[in-house]
């Protein structure tokens, strides 16, 4: 048996490799996703449609990722990231070059479906994968690589969409993010394997990955025993998770599929400077995920802090900060706006990492793809209540006061469910074997 490397033992790094490679994964598939908040003026033009029908059409995307979650999770737990995330991407690809060429609105709703199933493998297998490549002490910069490229991809894809945009047309635009999403198909193809599966992975390194609890990287074969899915929904800390990060998910997306129309509407800036100005929040988003998120909780964890304590104060603090929506709600100028809502996404991107490492922390090794489905599933009913919600309080009341209120009032829930339903971050027990 291979000694636990020290911590004068030089690791070597190939773990980082995956680490990136999700990372730029969820960069892709979220240029997919701001696509259409950047063609909103462009699709309503094409096709006659109101604000309301546009929310329902940002929403579309989440209806079949939400279905899918849970199925989705048991899939990861049979078959694995490697051959589940390939499928997704080959989806994913199809959809956008299908909203590319679709020559009606039905069309482009089907594409938006499609789209959701493709991408609804992704923060699941990613929380898998980093539960197979990273001991404890190590998840959260590694979650954060990829949780901040969602954050990142809205800072760069919207301006880089919608100057494709705005000097090739809509269409152009989709072909675009189709064509980046098949190149990374490709690279996902050669890179990805489990650490079992790689024979280029050190001994070293292997045995430093299973050390302190990442008993993913031992042999393969090992097994734990599962628990039942409805026993899993059924769990105090899988609900207390899984209503945190759908509040949070319910800002996001409001934000993701409203925030270049809101400073437009609202705040009458033009559209040029819109898609500029949207950048903003989503840097410090990324910021804040990366620094707060991921380094600053493995450092201080590394250096001996309670673990529990350091997830939790990042967790619900960061959480908190997300109710700054309500100032930027108040805001009558674009720098106060940008401020607040600055606030507002960057707490809860310290958050989110957090959040997306306790599957592997809290259930047991072949439970987190289950754990890791439901928490996503609630996310997506967020995604598609945001967008819907928000287009009938906008076109009722002509403000965004309203939309912004009620996510405040679903964060304080979520900060609510954190406290007292997740409460200390430790691995739950294994309830009940199943074949």
């Amino acid at each position: 048996m291979n000694a636990v490397p020290t911590e004068r033992t030089r690791v070597p790094g190939r773990r980082w490799r995956i680490a990136w490679l999700l990372g730029f994964g969820v960069l892709v598939n979220y240029f997919d996703r701001v696509n259409l908040s950047v063609s909103h003026d462009s699709l309503i033009a094409a096709f006659g449609i109101s604000n309301i029908a546009f929310g329902y059409l940002s929403s579309a995307y989440n209806w079949t990722y939400a279905a899918i979650q849970l199925p989705i999770g048991v899939l990861l737990d049979k078959l694995g990231v490697k051959r589940v995330g390939r499928a997704g991407i080959c989806l994913w690809s199809a959809a956008s070059f299908c909203a590319a060429l679709t020559p009606s609105m039905g069309g482009l709703f089907g594409a938006r479906l499609l789209l959701g199933v493709g991408e609804a493998p992704t923060f699941p297998a990613n929380a898998k994968a980093v539960g197979l490549w990273f001991p404890p002490q190590e998840r959260s910069l590694a979650t954060a690589m990829f949780d901040a490229a969602a954050k990142f991809a809205s800072a760069i894809g919207v301006p880089v969409i919608g100057f494709a945009l705005l000097y090739a047309g809509w269409r152009w635009s989709f072909a675009l993010t189709g064509a980046i999403s098949l190149a990374y198909l490709l690279y996902f193809w050669k890179v990805y394997k489990d650490p079992g599966d790689d024979a280029e992975l050190s001994d070293c390194e292997r045995a430093y990955i299973a050390a302190d609890g990442g008993k993913e990287a031992g042999p393969r074969g090992l097994d734990e025993g599962k628990t039942p899915l409805l026993k899993l929904v059924a769990e105090r800390k899988v609900l207390g998770l899984a209503i945190g990060t759908g509040a949070c998910n319910y800002v996001f997306y409001l934000l993701l599929t409203w925030l270049p129309s809101y400073l437009s509407y609202a705040l009458h800036v033009d559209l040029m400077h819109s898609f500029l100005y949207t950048s903003v929040p989503w840097l410090v988003a990324s910021a804040m995920d990366i620094a707060v998120g991921g380094w600053l909780v493995d450092f201080l964890v590394q250096r001996g802090w309670n673990a529990s304590t350091v997830r939790r104060v990042i967790l619900i603090g960061g959480t908190t900060f997300g109710l700054g929506l309500l100032g930027a709600a108040h805001a009558h100028t674009p720098l106060r706006a940008l401020l607040w809502i600055s606030v507002s996404i960057g707490g809860l991107a310290a958050a989110a990492p957090v959040g997306w490492s306790l599957p592997s922390l809290i259930a047991q090794k072949n439970d987190v793809g289950k754990v890791g489905g439901i928490v996503n599933f609630s996310n997506q009913i967020s995604g598609i209540g945001a967008p819907i919600v928000t287009g009938y309080l906008v076109t009722a009341f002509g403000t965004y006061v309203w939309a912004f209120g009620v996510a405040a009032a679903y964060l304080v829930l979520g900060i609510g469910a954190y406290i007292f339903l997740l409460g200390r971050i430790d691995r739950m027990p294994l309830r009940a074997a199943s074949v």
